[in-house]
């Protein structure tokens, strides 16, 4: 039987002439599983990915952020595509650059953080992949020297089918070089951007050529029998959930102190297990998501043809687990890693599990170091969380890396009650501790 991957080739070629800049370009695995999901989305919900940036009031010029925008989207193809369905086929349509950047007007008695929610809950889903919107903050008086007063925030946003975790530093510092550049830098000339639109095309297919090899019957056993005992946990939206004129999501965050090196990834996988456990009892085994993979060899560093999503099954036994096993387990999947989310997903149904594909937890992890700061015209933004914006799964955690561990986790409030997210989420608070307490006893003796 022809494989996921194999098909798709088969279909998309057959919408591509291969004379002249193609109508439509390829999307890989991890493109396609967002692409379906919102065809599918009954309610249009967009999977969005911001970036929010403060900095002190008057610093941002939107004449020269839009001209550097627009500059951006003229050389990266999957700034300017947008996702389609063609003959029951995911692509990405190519359209002219068009980067809407906007200031924000505050309401009375908004802050900049809800003007930029209400601005982004009114995402249109067909519009452009990348969207900059701008708000600033109310100074009252005598409230100068407060430390929100007199700042603006910037919001970077992008369509999840354009970008993952890794390009967002890209996107950051190529939007400041861009704007360093001024209002009236060149643009790209059309042999710059027919380049740029052949390395993506390029870098697509080779990805979508490791993916073909990838799921191989071997590879496809290893998921099937890996998930076989996985279903869908989360339970229905409650109903009046959130309250009227609450937020849709709510939010925790910890800081924890470091160890050098990290904590290893297995660790923050086993993590996740007692607040998988405290949200959907024992004795599951809970589907969870975590962006992994990496370029194929040969395909040029474009932006878009990124990490595909794993999926880990969180058991929630009462039983401590083992991080040795959970590592062993984790090594073995990272060797079938570059096998489509789509395949898995059938591979696991084929070996008897119920599961959806749909994911009752995400968690993300990041290098503080490899997250530069946004700089324009010489001035650093300072980075910055705005909660309460709606979040597709039921429940994501990030784990951010460096001179400290980072650790967040938002959720639904219309499926999860916050009284359970934050037991869930002390529950992983707890568990990372333990770890952390495990690998500085375990670390080596620094000369």
């Amino acid at each position: 039987m022809l494989s996921i991957t194999t098909q798709y080739l088969a279909r998309y070629h057959a919408l591509d002439s291969g004379t002249g800049a193609p109508a439509v370009l390829p999307v890989t695995g991890a493109q396609r599983r967002f692409v379906l999901v919102r065809s599918l989305d009954p309610a249009g919900r967009p999977d969005l990915v911001p970036m929010f940036f403060a900095f002190p009031r008057g610093t941002v010029d939107l004449e020269r952020l839009a001209a550097a925008a627009t500059r951006l989207a003229a050389l990266h193809p999957v700034l300017r595509g947008r996702p389609a369905v063609v003959r029951g086929t995911p692509v990405l349509r190519v359209e002219e650059p068009d980067v809407p950047v906007v200031r924000v007007p505050r309401a009375p008695g908004e802050d900049a953080a809800t003007a930029l929610r209400r601005a982004l809950s009114a995402w249109d889903r067909e519009g452009p992949p990348l969207r900059l919107f701008l708000s600033d903050e109310e100074t009252a008086p005598g409230h100068e020297a407060h430390t929100d007063a007199g700042r603006e925030v910037l919001a970077i946003v992008l369509d999840h089918t354009a970008c993952d975790g890794r390009s967002l530093a890209r996107i950051v510092t190529d939007l400041g070089a861009a704007y360093a550049d001024g209002p009236h830098a060149e643009v790209p000339g059309p042999a710059d951007v027919a380049a740029e639109l052949a390395a993506y095309r390029d870098a697509v297919l080779l990805q979508l050529d490791a993916e073909e090899r990838a799921a191989s019957p071997e590879a496809l056993a290893h998921w099937g029998d890996r998930l076989r005992a996985v279903r869908d946990q989360s339970p229905a939206p409650r109903p009046g959930a959130p309250t009227a004129g609450g937020l849709p999501s709510g939010s925790a965050s910890l800081v924890l102190p470091a160890t050098a090196g990290g904590v290893p990834f297995p660790e923050l996988l086993d993590a996740c297990r007692p607040a998988a456990r405290a949200l959907y009892g024992p004795g599951h085994v809970v589907p969870l998501g975590y962006p992994w993979g990496g370029r194929p060899p040969g395909a040029e560093r474009v932006l878009g043809c990124f990490l595909n999503t794993v999926v880990f099954p969180a058991a929630t036994g009462a039983a401590p687990t083992c991080p040795e096993v959970t590592a062993d387990a984790w090594w073995d999947d990272l060797d079938r890693a570059d096998v489509p989310f789509d395949a898995v997903v059938h591979a696991a149904r084929a070996a008897g599990s119920g599961w959806s594909g749909r994911l009752d937890g995400l968690l993300t992890v990041d290098d503080a170091t490899q997250r530069p700061p946004l700089r324009l015209a010489g001035v650093e933004g300072r980075e910055v969380h705005i909660d309460g914006r709606p979040v597709r799964g039921p429940f994501a955690v990030s784990v951010t890396q460096g001179r400290a561990l980072h650790l967040r986790m938002v959720w639904d409030r219309a499926v999860i009650a916050d009284d359970a997210a934050r037991e869930a989420f002390d529950a992983m608070a707890d568990a990372l501790t333990g770890a952390a307490a495990t690998a500085a006893r375990t670390a080596p003796a620094s000369d």
